[in-house]
């Protein structure tokens, strides 16, 4: 993974090309770059989200900003009621308790 102004880059290596090529992860818009050695994907990348930064400034659009913090979930209300009775039980609010659940899972 890359990182470059708060956005991520994800890399693959096709062996019958012999590129490298990636994309921006994240947002709606497609934004995809490639080069054949590390030094050039990595400049591709950061050019790839300066061109789509300067592309959507020229058209007046907001570029899509990649994980705001917020996601709406859907669950079975049986287990909405539980993880609610839970995060009180705990002391923390519905959101804290499931963003601490969550952090744990994946670190």
């Amino acid at each position: 993974m890359m990182k470059y102004k708060n956005y991520t880059g994800h890399v693959e290596y096709d062996d019958e090309a012999k590129i490298f090529h990636g994309e921006v992860l994240g947002i709606k818009d497609v934004v995809t770059f490639q080069g054949t050695t590390v030094d050039e994907i990595e400049q591709a990348f950061k050019g790839s989200v300066d061109d789509y930064l300067a592309f959507c400034k020229k058209r007046g659009e907001e570029p899509d900003r990649p994980f705001s913090g917020k996601f709406n979930l859907r669950i079975p209300p049986d287990l909405h009621a539980k993880l609610t009775i839970a995060a009180q039980l705990h002391g923390e609010s519905l959101n804290n308790y499931i963003a601490k659940m969550l952090q744990k899972f994946v670190a």
